[in-house]
């Protein structure tokens, strides 16, 4: 179990109107004394209410508004064999 400070839950909002959620903990590879060697892990896919859940206690929760383009679709010519 993670503390406060040692975890971060992320939603992630894009232009489409689709919401990721995400949990992130901190981790060591060395010692938790060593503060050099503390760093954040790999993002956590988690449901929306776990990322409720925590929120309403109090933990780091965090909504990103993503503004990336939709990918652009490339019609291929099925004529040319």
């Amino acid at each position: 179990m993670h503390s406060k400070n040692t975890v971060r839950y992320f939603c992630e909002v894009y232009l489409s109107g689709n919401k990721y959620y995400f949990k992130q903990e901190i981790i060591t590879n060395d010692s938790w004394e060593n503060t050099d060697s503390l760093y954040w892990g790999k993002k956590r896919p988690i449901t929306a209410k776990t990322f409720n859940y925590w929120k309403k206690r109090g933990y780091q929760c965090r909504t990103v508004y993503l503004y990336n383009q939709p990918a652009e679709i490339i019609p291929f010519d099925r004529s040319v064999r």
